[in-house]
Parts: structure tokens; sequence; C-alpha cells
């Protein structure tokens, strides 16, 4: 894994600007710590920083093939699973290749078959291809949005990278905040538009969506989407595709020249994922497969059992490694690292993000990077099978809104009321929902009922799951550990997007057919475990902390966030010990603690980036 940045310019010679190129390369050095490289032409500035995987010696960028005497450069950052094939593909068709990294083959793809290039990849990628013979860029991500790529068309000029980070160190550009960005922020919490870069005038590659800029301008377009067909295959041989369709995608997901691991909190999908890599490392010959899980100091004494999350990890995860014979390492953090690294979250990220639930991955993350470089995890599973408790709410299923988002006016009431109306948060709110609306792919014929719930998953899939893999991209990248998602292959998600819904929901358990599925290689005690979400702390010590903290900023006038939120108000709420929240928010209860820790992060955003808000 890798960062990219660049720019095309048709008004400026890029080849004197080696200066701006490296600082903006240079800010997205922890996503590629080993290397860096730049290339610079008239009219095109390319940037890599790189994390080696695959062919650590042979696979340096940006790389360059040449069509007669014109280079086509390549700047990359993700992972090809399906090289092999591709590289016998193009042998055959008279190419021959210098290195074993994905990064040519994917190079040469695009020499071969042009943008139709993409249609061929099954991975996770975020690229751009200068071609100095077509004098054109071309950029693509990959189709469930797994890695980012961010954009800000200027007249004549184009600037991309992997983060807004980088885009934002070029001269032309201010981070700059408007009543929609706001809106972002405020209304839809952590989640961000499909997209939509929050900063002004920045936008995101949408999954599945490539796009050209040339002298005729931006031209972009969507290359992959998911059809709705009837589902044909029989119960058995459903559960049989499942099965096969994950396991090929953890095995593909296993190459790398560099050491894998996996992440493992004695929850099913992740307890599946481990159990395909350890099977596969066995029959192998490799050494035994290493596992990470995340806990926090004195949860043990201070975790309670609810409806949301009725039980803790520790017992399963232990279990489980048992079961598959892994070397498990328990990662405890502690209520003074998770504050502290709050920060070090919101600069990962570029925006306030989910506050501790950010932090503490960092952290995990961070420890892990010391043994490992590659980690395999069970993300995106919920939402393809149907795990979240709003696919089988009565209330949820019926209310015209995103089923996380149910809650606006308690998360508005703190602002101002000149930037609550100037966001008009509910109206905002309700045209993103409509328009995701708009795009989901129905089926002819299909019940009301039937209808209802394809669009359920749709705003989980093009909403829900791209935040979570934002995060899990930001923060495992922030500390220089590639973490791939197996859930996420495309042909996986093709399969169970038509599945029946009385098919999924089978045994009457969430995720019911992946149970099914993997009967026989998990513990029952693991395979029928009800869902538990990702772990917070619970030390009331944490509250206390992050209180303190936004105490502090609210008595100092001169806090950025005094232009947004009503002091007085929040913090008589927090003298109070109000209870803000009492649903869930984006997978965790948004009570003090979250939305504590969140307005820090919005502080120490406005101030560390130097926000103007418009």
């Amino acid at each position: 894994m890798c960062g990219i940045t660049g720019w095309i310019s048709w008004d400026d010679d890029c080849s004197l600007q080696h200066a701006v190129l490296k600082k903006m390369t240079d800010l997205l050095s922890y996503r590629g710590p080993d290397t860096e490289g730049t290339w610079l032409g008239q009219h095109a500035a390319l940037g890599h920083r790189r994390l080696a995987v695959v062919d650590p010696t042979g696979g340096g960028q940006p790389m360059i093939r040449y069509w007669g005497e014109y280079p086509c450069v390549i700047i990359y950052n993700g992972e090809l699973y399906n090289t092999l094939e591709l590289r016998r593909d193009l042998e055959n068709r008279g190419y021959s290749f210098h290195t074993n990294s994905d990064t040519e083959v994917l190079l040469t793809a695009y020499m071969e078959w042009g943008p139709e290039c993409v249609e061929k990849f099954n991975g996770i990628f975020a690229f751009a291809i200068w071609s100095e013979r077509e004098q054109r860029i071309f950029l693509a991500r990959d189709r469930l949005g797994v890695k980012p790529l961010f954009y800000m068309h200027q007249g004549e000029g184009l600037l991309f990278a992997s983060e807004p980070k980088s885009i934002l160190a070029h001269p032309s550009v201010r981070a700059e905040i408007d009543e929609e960005g706001m809106a972002e922020v405020f209304v839809l919490g952590p989640a961000r538009t499909p997209g939509h870069g929050v900063y002004k005038g920045m936008k995101e590659l949408r999954p599945g969506q490539c796009m050209i800029f040339d002298r005729n301008g931006l031209k972009v377009w969507k290359y992959w989407s998911l059809k709705s067909q009837p589902h044909t295959d029989d119960f058995d041989t459903t559960v049989e595709k499942i099965y096969e369709l994950l396991k090929d995608a953890v095995i593909r997901q296993l190459v790398a020249d560099v050491p894998v691991c996996t992440f493992l909190s004695g929850g099913v999908d992740s307890s599946a994922i481990t159990a395909f890599a350890a099977a596969a490392f066995k029959e192998s010959g490799m050494d035994r497969l290493h596992s990470y899980s995340i806990d926090y100091v004195d949860n043990d004494r201070h975790f309670k059992a609810s409806e949301f999350q009725p039980n803790s990890d520790a017992d399963y995860v232990q279990m489980i490694s048992k079961h598959l014979d892994t070397i498990h390492h328990s990662i405890y953090i502690d209520t003074p690292q998770l504050v502290e690294a709050l920060e070090k979250a919101t600069e990962a990220r570029d925006l306030p993000g989910m506050a501790d639930i950010d932090s503490s991955l960092y952290l995990f993350c961070k420890e892990i990077k010391k043994e490992a470089t590659v980690a395999l995890s069970g993300e995106c599973a919920d939402e393809m099978f149907g795990g979240y408790p709003w696919f089988r709410s009565k209330e949820a299923f019926e209310a015209k809104t995103f089923p996380w988002a149910r809650n606006l006016q308690d998360r508005l009431k703190y602002l101002k009321p000149e930037v609550k109306e100037s966001m008009k948060g509910e109206a905002y709110l309700t045209r993103r929902y409509e328009e995701t609306i708009q795009e989901v792919p129905l089926l002819p014929g299909e019940s009301l009922e039937d209808a209802r719930r394809r669009e359920i998953f749709y705003l989980n899939i093009t909403w829900f799951m791209t935040t979570l893999l934002d995060r899990k991209d930001r923060m495992s990248m922030g500390t220089g550990l590639e973490v791939r998602v197996p859930f996420c292959d495309h042909r996986l998600m093709e399969y169970v997007w038509n599945i029946p819904w009385e098919m999924k929901y089978c045994d009457n358990i969430e995720k019911g057919i992946l149970r099914r599925a993997l009967k026989g290689m998990l513990p029952e005690d693991v395979l029928y475990r009800r869902k538990s979400p990702y772990p917070k702390t619970h030390n009331p010590n944490y509250m206390e902390a992050v209180k303190k903290i936004l105490l502090e900023i609210l008595s100092s006038p001169n806090e950025p966030i005094h232009q947004l939120i009503d002091g007085k108000l929040m913090e008589a709420m927090i003298q109070k010990g109000q209870i803000l929240f009492d649903r869930p928010w984006f997978g965790q209860l948004m009570a003090g603690p979250q939305l504590f820790a969140y307005l820090i992060q919005i502080n120490m955003w406005l101030k560390k980036y130097k926000v103007a808000i418009l």
C-alpha cells in the first residue's frame, strides 16, 4: 500500500515545481514509509510514497513504460489479487516484464486495454496513469472504495491525492468549508456523502469510478455498479458458493513478501477470515498465523452488557485462537493513550471522525505494525449479509431516512442558531437520503417489503460500509499497516447482493446464511455469537478525561470551535451530566464520551488545518 499525489496543468510548467511536489508527497510518508519517488514533466507532476509489500526491490514508483519514445507513468496505491492471471494473459499478447510487481502488470494492462483495464482487475486500488503520448491522465478507484482518491478540478488544472492533506498543501488551495461542508461534518457526522470531499471544491472519486483529464476537460464515469437480478441458486448451492467465494478471496489476499496477520475479535466475521488464513498457512507449510485483538485497560471491571453490546470479546477471542492454533496477541489500550491519540486520528483522517473509535484503531494498528506489514480484517460482512439491528427493526425499516441517523435534532442542539439555520440540517439529510434512494437498482416484480430491504442494503453499502472502510484505511495507513478486507471481494458482493432475505436470515439469526457456510469451521459458541460492535472503553476515567479537555476548550474564548457551538449551553449540559444521545450513532452509543471527544476533534481540526469557515 502506498500514498499517491500529483497534479496536471496545461498553463504552467510542472517540471519546475519539484519543491511543491515533494512537500505534497512527504505529507503521505506514513502511508509509504519505505521509499519515495517523483516524476515531473511539462504538464504533469506525480509523487509516490511506497509501503513495500510485493517485490520490494522491483516495484518502485513512479513506474515508467514507453510507448515508442513517449513515457507512460503510473503511481498506484493498492494490491491486485489476480496479478498472475493478468500477467499470463499479457505475456501471451507479446509483453515482457522486468519485475514481479503488480504495479507493472497494472500499467501494462492499461497500455493494452486502455481505461477498460479496470474491468479486469480483482483488487483494491487507487491509481493515476499519465500518458505523454495522449497528453491525458487516467485515474481509477476500486469497485467498493477500499482505497481513497480525492481530487480538485481548478479551471485548466487537476489536483489529486490519496488524502486531502496533500491537495491542501498545494499553494493554489486553501482549507475552506462552506455551509455544505459544515453539514457534512455536523449533520452526517463521520460519514461523508459519497464523492464529497468536505473541503470547498474538493471531491472524492466514488467507488467503481474512473476519470480522464485532458485538454478537453474532465470526464468521470462509473465502470462498475451492483446489478439486481433474480437469485436462481437453491439454498444448498448458495451456501456452497458463499463458502468458495470467501475462501478464494482470503487465499488471494494472503499473497505478500512481508509478514501477514489477521484481526480477531471473536465474532463470526473475523473468525472466518482467520480460519481460512490459518488453514492456508498450515497447508503451505508456513509458520503459525499471528492474530491480534484489541481491548482496554480495566474493561473487565467496567464492562456492562446491553442489548446493543451483549458481551465482551475476550473469552471468544481465546476460544477461537485456541481452536485455530494461532499465535495470539491481545493489545490493551489505556485511557491516557486513547485521549492523546484523538489528535493523531484527526490528522490521519483530515477531518473529525469517530472519536475514540478512530483513535483506538490507530493505536491498535500502530502496535501490530511492530510485527507485521499486512493484516486481514472482517469488515463489510454486516453490510453485505444484513448484520445490523436496523435490518430487522420495524422503526428503522419504515423510517424515511438513514437508519443510523434518526437522532439528528439531538446532534444539532448544541450548535449556534445561525449555524443550524445556515446548514438546514433536516433538509440536507433528506436530500442526501433521497439522492441515494434514486440510485438503488431495484428488481422489477419485487414486493414492496423486498424492495425496501434492498434500499436499506444499498444505503448500508454505499454509506455505512464506505465510512468504515475510510476509517480502516486512514487509521491503518496512518501507521504504515496495510489492511485487506476479503469480504469486499466484488465477486462475493455481486453474488450476495441478490440473495433473498429469507436465505440471508435463515435460522432466525443475522447473517444466518454466512454462519451456515462456515458450519464445521468454527466452534458453535463463536459461530452463533450475536453481533457485538467494535469494542470501546467502558472506563469512567475516559469520560472524565474528555470532559475535562472539552471544558477547558469551552472556557477559552479563542478556541475556533466557538464559531460554531453554543458554549454556554454545552457547558451547562456537561455540568448537569446529561446523556445527550440514547441511540446508536455509527456503530456506537453516542452518549457523553463519544460526543465530547468528537467536539474535541472538531476543535483540533479547525486549529490544525487553519480551516476558514465561509
